[in-house]
């Protein structure tokens, strides 16, 4: 047990400015192609980092969380969001070396750059951490931040080439100077509004992320400093579940309880799927996608299951609501994907796309190839067996930690409305 203790030492260090820059762009609409999103809308303080939805909305929506919707002039969104939006509790630990549920951004020199991302040999230069990296793609994905083709300035020139977009993003913020003063005390090659580019907005946006959720104040954590008494018998006994007969430590395995690795399922699937561009129909690969190796056909990334109780629904899809649905879907997938029950989705209504949510499941020859990829043999598990098992995943939920350091901010320099 005392290799899984997690404290301050296993975080990169951020500065503090950068910090406190990166909070006002995380709820910028600034930095989004028709200015109506922010990472704040789908990554809330109010939500815990996530926005509780199966699948999200995109750019065009109003509102955040359940109560958000499909404007009813809606002319900009076209589908939901492929994946469920992620939780980002401690991803600025030093361990922390690929992200996204496919591993899309990863720390590896094939490009020379440091990194293995979309933008390959067009990364920008200056970037000083995996999470900085990640920050850049959903300013320009389609349905994430950027809009469509027709839409706005952005969306063109990303179409030209991955990284046209990101100057014009710098060129909307030096619109508003009262963003120049905090650009010029966070870095010091900045001197004025003219030595910005993109690093430094990703760089704050990173510095941000990564020293605001850091969580180690569980009831768990309690435990392993020597407080035997912070379980119940209930919770150690998920816990034996959980290290032993469950087998789930064999990829909820180290500190933020994930091996990093990468797990073909069979979550149940739906909605638009993140599609390649030869994809002739609805569906969606994972790995493969980014590897181009069969073998990672339908395999996800491993989440951490540190504040899990707060950030349900569950699996890449948000196909489950409740902490006991996917345990129970772990145990047994292809049985738990026959018996899946869609009303459980947590979905804004969205006439346009609801006759397409379910189409992939009239698809034989695609859910046939589905269940051939399933990376985890069944388990027999008691109901009495699974409670436990649910409520040890409750004692990984932090106390103060999960409410952030700075916040959400009231006010960003761009005048906009912050979600």
């Amino acid at each position: 047990m005392e290799s899984l203790k997690l404290d301050e030492s296993d975080f990169l260090p951020f500065d503090e400015n950068q910090a406190k820059l990166g909070q006002l762009l995380f709820y910028d609409p600034i930095l989004s192609g028709n200015r109506n999103i922010s990472c704040g809308t789908c990554h809330h303080h109010d939500l815990h980092t996530t926005d509780g939805l199966s699948l999200s909305l995109g750019q065009g929506g109003i509102g955040i969380g359940d109560d958000r919707v499909v404007p009813e002039n809606n002319q900009t969104i076209r589908k939901r969001m492929p994946r469920n939006s992620q939780a980002l509790f401690n991803l600025g630990a030093k361990e922390i070396h690929q992200l996204f549920n496919d591993g899309r951004v990863s720390t590896d020199d094939y490009y020379g750059n440091g990194f293995n991302t979309p933008a390959e040999e067009f990364l920008p230069d200056g970037l000083n951490s995996l999470l900085a990296v990640q920050s850049l793609f959903p300013l320009i994905g389609e349905v994430e931040m950027m809009g469509n083709l027709e839409e706005n300035e952005i969306s063109p020139a990303v179409n030209q080439r991955i990284d046209y977009g990101w100057p014009l993003l710098i060129e909307r913020i030096r619109g508003f100077p009262d963003y120049e003063p905090l650009f010029i005390k966070a870095f010091e090659d900045v001197n004025s509004f003219k030595d910005i580019d993109i690093s430094h907005v990703a760089n704050a946006l990173g510095a941000f992320m990564g020293s605001e959720w850091r969580s180690f104040d569980s009831p768990f954590d309690d435990y392993l400093k020597g407080n035997k008494n912070a379980l119940t018998p209930e919770e150690l006994e998920g816990m034996r579940i959980f290290f032993g007969k469950g087998n789930c430590s064999s990829c909820h395995s180290g500190k933020l309880f994930t091996d990093q690795g990468f797990y073909a399922l069979a979550i149940p699937p739906f909605g638009p799927g993140r599609t390649r561009k030869f994809d002739l129909h609805v569906r969606d690969v994972g790995r493969l996608a980014e590897s181009d190796r069969l073998e990672d056909s339908y395999r996800f990334r491993t989440p951490s299951l540190r504040n899990v109780s707060l950030t349900a629904p569950y699996g890449h899809n948000g196909a489950y609501a409740t902490l006991e649905g996917i345990i129970k879907h772990h145990l047994n997938p292809l049985e738990s994907l026959e018996n899946w029950d869609s009303s459980q989705l947590i979905l804004p209504e969205f006439e346009k796309v609801e006759g397409v949510d379910f189409i992939i499941h009239s698809d034989s020859l695609e859910m046939a190839r589905y269940k051939q990829y399933v990376d985890i043999e069944p388990i027999n598990l008691e109901e009495n067996e699974i409670q436990a098992l649910s409520s040890f995943l409750n004692t990984l939920t932090g106390s103060e930690s999960i409410e952030g350091n700075l916040g959400r901010p009231e006010e960003i320099p761009s005048g906009l409305r912050v979600d």
